[in-house]
């Protein structure tokens, strides 16, 4: 029998399969059938800085600079007092999830900016959550900031929250920075014990009839493994941090890839949503006949053991391999 167990942020999971934020968290039924669906943790639908600072209608600065040129740009936010949960009901869905289940539970504050709601990761830990995931979601809009401002802000508001509680902090990253590795560095540096990546920007449509700008929402797909799983690879040894893989999720041999790379979890949602619950039980079935097969024993086998630094070849993940790929293309062209 194969050892599915992995550690992840100093907690023993059972497996690598975690179901990452997500509708499916929303309330407690769907919590016990995630973990009764086989996942070895749920990272709780996340709460929004915006929830927390709406009834004083007072968006932080660095959420509406670049965008209070328009009038119309508040509209574009939900409801807030409806979206979601309120902060309140999020802490006691937190409460009534811990006495619920036995699998670890970590909250997810989604946010960008240091002020009075980060108190709500220690309202959080509280709460009774494992750990923490800080999702760091902002579009920089405005040519005056620079990348090295964001960069001190976000590194500012990782210490700011590391400050509040004592459970681990992960921050959920997104591709977009020029030099990736020194950002993680100081995100490690900064606090956080554990980096996810990556975070997934939902990208506007437009309505050509209505002449509209509207949301739109895609799921994953297991090409988009790829983008997360380069850089796991590239970090792993050289990052004093664990490391999950989020997005394209959907099958064990995903899973297989994210570990080999360096992750200690994979986390899904668009496969759960895309097929059901029961697409997570099959995922790690598939994941346990894999390692069968091969005479793998342990995940703690794979984990790293295609990094840069273990493979034998690792400018495959560099620019080298750019114009490798190019070659073997222009090889199967036919004119």
């Amino acid at each position: 029998m194969v050892d599915l167990s992995t550690r992840y942020l100093g907690l023993e999971l059972k497996n690598p399969l975690v179901a990452s934020a997500s509708p499916l968290s929303k309330k407690l039924d769907g919590i016990r059938r995630l973990e009764d669906a086989g996942v070895s943790a749920v990272v709780m639908y996340s709460l929004f800085e915006e929830q927390i600072v709406h009834e004083s209608l007072a968006l932080d600065h660095y959420l509406t600079r670049g965008s209070d040129s328009f009038a119309e740009a508040l509209t574009y936010f939900p409801d807030l007092g409806r979206y979601n949960v309120g902060p309140e009901g999020y802490l006691e869905l937190i409460r009534k999830a811990k006495e619920s289940v036995g699998i670890p539970i970590i909250g997810s504050l989604n946010g960008v900016s240091s002020g009075g709601w980060i108190e709500y990761a220690r309202l959080i830990q509280e709460a009774g959550a494992d750990a923490l995931e800080l999702n760091l979601y902002y579009l920089p809009t405005d040519p005056a900031l620079t990348a090295a401002e964001l960069e001190a802000n976000y590194v500012g508001l990782v210490a700011d929250i590391h400050k509040q509680i004592r459970i681990p902090l992960a921050v959920k990253l997104s591709p977009f920075f020029t030099a990736l590795p020194h950002f993680a560095q100081q995100m490690v540096q900064a606090g956080a014990k554990g980096l996810v990546l990556f975070n997934r920007f939902y990208q506007p449509d437009f309505d050509i009839e209505t002449l509209e700008v509207v949301p739109s929402l895609v799921l994953s797909t297991s090409e988009e493994l790829r983008l997360p799983l380069r850089w796991i690879a590239i970090l792993y040894g050289r990052v004093a941090a664990d490391m999950a893989l989020s997005s394209g999720v959907h099958t064990g041999q995903d899973v297989i890839k994210a570990l080999m790379a360096g992750a200690k979890v994979a986390m899904t949602t668009s496969a759960l949503l895309k097929h059901g619950l029961k697409r997570a039980g099959e995922i790690l079935q598939e994941m346990q006949a894999w390692m069968e097969t091969f005479e793998y024993q342990s995940v703690q086998q794979m984990i790293g053991s295609m990094s840069q630094q273990a493979v034998a070849e690792p400018a495959a993940f560099e620019r080298a391999n750019y114009m490798k790929a190019l070659l073997t293309y222009d090889n199967r062209l036919i004119y």
